[in-house]
């Protein structure tokens, strides 16, 4: 144990296992020395605690002066949040379960596998359905907008006075801006951002409050809307993927919580294993509506989101991704006038390359890979500094009004600064009769020529790529190319992470296809026959990807989509080998972004592996203990005195077999949650009423299903004096075969167990099967591998 540079003791811990006592030690270092402050005993090791961080303790008079002068909220990313429990993806096999299957035939469980391709079906259409409404809209409010400007600069061209074209240009972006910042502001800030984070998060079995709710779709779908219209640099490919979620999770239901709306359809699926599974699919359908990329969305939902898989849930997934795919195009077809023209990509439509005019050389790959490492630099420096930028959020801007005034600022100066880049720019094309600019501008250039700098910023980000990516050679010059570039980084960076509906991957593209281009160009200028570098688009779509690689860190899924997007395969490997070399070189600085933001939030998130220098540590030291358990039998006093102890806010239990000797721990004999004795507290499942037959009928798992998945607090719950004294029987309700793991199993393998199978609690045994501790996703979580080698989280009460 020779990295462990510093011990702190610390205590007051409440976390969603049957635990309680002190905490255990901080593993080299404890960060800040404002926030980090031993609680007791400064120096003492000891095991099989966990180490605690309440926030709102008491500080002393110095601190809260110079906590008032700022207005600070302190944040510090050593802290790993107690707010956020774990779902249950472990089915709860009690009598009432097995005897449910084992009364269901054959024919019962092929129904049940038909339901799930008919849910996974009406996932994809309402995915795709939402994608066509967001698409239209967008198109026609942004197409409304860009002609009254381009009118009006127009029209002060000639006369003068293009101030008054500024102002009319950032009126109208700060107006949706501000409408889309309030609507998530106010109403839903978890519809803030692009989503992934959360859904990263949900799939790995955390469950982020709200992230699926009715209300934030709805939130997110009109924000998306706002904050594209508005004209700041985002896309909407990350919001269709939470869209597609929320979807998924509430379709899979069979009703409407937040409607109060039960349409009595699919209450089999009612459990969180079964709504997981559906989640993946609605986020796979999202890549798919947005990229028109099927297996692209597949494999995207396997590698960036779903922890848990199976080759089933493969083809069920691909199946709502084709659906969704499918729903777009037509829908979009009759919009365009075109009924039964399918051949649009996608939601985002990079256009289609040309093999012939994409061909790439084999002594261009060096070329790819140089590009690849840009890339992978270029995207570090992106989420470092919005890592910076997103802690002084947290820390100053987290009052609503705060974060609308910033969103209309971020668009203030997004539209000041385009202005001003198409102002100055004198990069004037030639405007031929087959052009594909959408909104020209001609500004002071010649009679048939327009600005090729408002190309790209007088524009929807979809349609800049696709001009970066498809315009002829000599359509932009460097200086353009360059400006772009650099501004456009920067403003993208200052806009992720705005409380605004927004996603990452449009900008991306765009940044990487600006300096792509460039790249291509100055290569062509430097070779002594630039003809073999005659197409700069294709080193747009490399930038494109390596940009994009170097930011979220994805491979395969990646390479596919955008195979799939632009309709051609061709580029399969230099995009591969672009994208893991943008990967590798991004690791070695900071983690990608999705990842930057669930450590900035202290979610509990469990990688793939426990810490690779962990193996000295055991179940026994990373334990919760000791355990608040219940007898089989218990009165029913005890259990809502425990249930309603605010301190402690346990979600699992042991149950166990009281030895004669009360000093020895108990032996182990099921596990019960909370959720399950909540629902026998409201139905008031009592030995003294089952006897005296005055409960009507038998508890079914229905009572359980209809109660999921917002289980009523146990302060709603009312028990009289006398219900106190009775007994309940949790024989039937119980999980007769929890998951269990001696107390000297070591801790990668603990780990490995209880992600691999989605636990919410790994009971802790001894040799005699008696309960020693519980281990919870937190007791995991807090491990890590930093700078000086393995380090433990503090547990914060926030």
């Amino acid at each position: 144990m020779a990295n462990i540079t510093k011990k702190v003791s610390w205590s007051s811990r409440a976390d969603e296992s049957g635990a309680t006592g002190e905490g255990t030690p901080l593993l080299n270092g404890s960060g800040d020395p404002l926030f980090d402050r031993q609680l007791s005993g400064g120096s003492v090791f000891q095991v099989g605690r966990l180490s605690t961080v309440d926030l709102e303790e008491e500080i002393s008079a110095e601190e809260d002066s110079l906590r008032g002068r700022l207005k600070e909220i302190p944040h510090n990313e050593k802290l790993l949040s107690l707010k956020f429990e774990s779902l249950d993806y472990d089915n709860i096999e009690n009598q009432l379960f097995l005897e449910e299957e084992r009364r269901m035939s054959y024919m019962g469980f092929r129904c049940l596998e038909i339901s799930r391709w008919v849910v996974c079906g009406l996932i994809g259409f309402l995915t795709g359905l939402i994608a066509c409404f967001i698409d239209i809209v967008v198109e026609e409010l942004a197409g409304i907008k860009y002609r009254v400007v381009k009118e009006n600069i127009e029209k002060f061209t000639e006369v003068g006075g293009l101030s008054l074209s500024l102002i009319l240009w950032v009126v109208l972006n700060c107006t949706f801006v501000m409408v889309g910042a309030i609507i998530v502001a106010c109403f839903e800030p978890i519809a803030a951002g692009s989503g992934i984070p959360q859904i990263k998060c949900y799939l790995n079995g955390v469950k982020i409050p709200r992230v699926v709710r009715l209300k934030t779709l709805v939130v997110k779908v009109g924000g998306v809307i706002c904050s594209v219209v508005g004209g700041l640099a985002v896309g909407k490919e990350g919001p269709m993927i939470h869209s597609g979620a929320v979807v998924a999770a509430g379709v899979s239901q069979g009703r409407s919580t937040s409607l109060k709306k039960d349409f009595k359809m699919f209450e089999y699926f009612r459990r969180d294993t079964e709504k997981r599974d559906f989640v993946s699919a609605g986020a796979a359908a999202g890549v798919s509506a947005a990229f028109g990329a099927p297996v692209g969305g597949v494999l995207f939902s396997l590698e960036e989101g779903a922890s848990f898989w199976n080759q089933m849930l493969t083809w069920r997934i691909f199946f709502a991704s084709m659906i969704s795919t499918f729903t777009l195009n037509f829908f979009l077809s009759i919009y365009n006038n075109n009924p039964g023209d399918l051949s649009n990509p996608g939601l985002i439509n990079f256009g289609r390359f040309e093999s012939d005019s994409v061909a790439y050389n084999f002594y261009e790959i060096p070329l790819f890979i140089i590009m690849g490492a840009i890339g992978g630099l270029l995207g570090a420096l992106f989420n470092k500094l919005n890592y910076w930028l997103t802690i002084f959020r947290i820390r100053y801007v987290h009052r609503p009004c705060l974060q609308v005034i910033e969103a209309m600022l971020v668009a203030a100066v997004t539209t000041t600064v385009s202005f001003a880049m198409i102002y100055f720019s004198d990069d004037c094309q030639p405007l031929g009769p087959d052009h594909t600019e959408d909104y020209p501008l001609q500004l002071f250039c010649a009679d048939g020529e327009y600005n090729s700098m408002a190309t790209a910023f007088f524009n929807t980000p979809e349609r800049s790529v696709r001009s970066l990516f498809h315009n002829q050679p000599g359509t932009y010059n460097p200086l353009t190319l360059s400006l772009f570039t650099v501004t456009y980084f920067f403003l993208a960076c200052w806009t992720y992470g705005l409380t605004v509906s927004a996603g990452v991957f449009i900008p991306s593209l765009l940044i990487g296809a600006a300096w792509g281009r460039l790249f291509g160009i100055l290569l062509a200028s430097i070779t002594a026959t630039g003809s073999i570098w005659a197409d700069p688009g294709k080193y747009a779509l490399i930038g494109a990807a390596a940009q994009l690689g170097g930011i979220v860190r994805m491979t395969l899924s990646l390479t596919v989509i955008i195979m799939e997007a632009t309709g051609n395969v061709t580029y399969g490997l230099p995009i591969m080998l672009v994208l893991m070399t943008a990967k590798i070189v991004g690791d070695y600085f900071v983690e990608g972004l999705y990842d930057v933001h669930i450590k900035l939030q202290s979610v509990p998130f469990l990688h793939w592996d426990a810490p690779a220098t962990s193996h000295w540590l055991t179940a026994r030291e990373v334990m919760s203990a000791p355990v608040t358990s219940f007898s089989r039998i218990e009165k029913v006093g005890t259990i809502v005195d425990v249930l309603s102890n605010t301190s402690t806010n346990h979600n699992g239990f042991p149950v166990v077999i009281q030895d004669a000797d009360g000093d020895e721990p108990s032996k182990l004999c099921g596990l019960i949650l909370r959720s399950q004795l909540i629902v026998l507290l409201k139905h008031k499942v009592f030995v003294e009423l089952a006897r005296s037959r005055l409960t009507l009928r038998k508890l079914q798992l229905k009572d359980f299903r209809d109660a999921y998945p917002r289980f009523p607090p146990i302060q709603s719950i009312h028990v009289s004096q006398d219900e106190r004294e009775c007994m309940m029987d949790l024989t039937e309700f119980m999980n007769a075969t929890p998951y269990t793991v001696p107390q000297d199993t070591s801790l990668p393998r603990v780990f490995k167990l209880f992600r691999a199978l989605g636990l919410r609690h790994l009971v802790v045994v001894d040799n005699a099967n008696r309960v020693v501790g519980l281990v919870t996703r937190k007791d995991l979580a807090r491990y890590h591998l930093g700078k000086h080698g393995l380090e433990e989280l503090q547990l914060a009460q926030t």
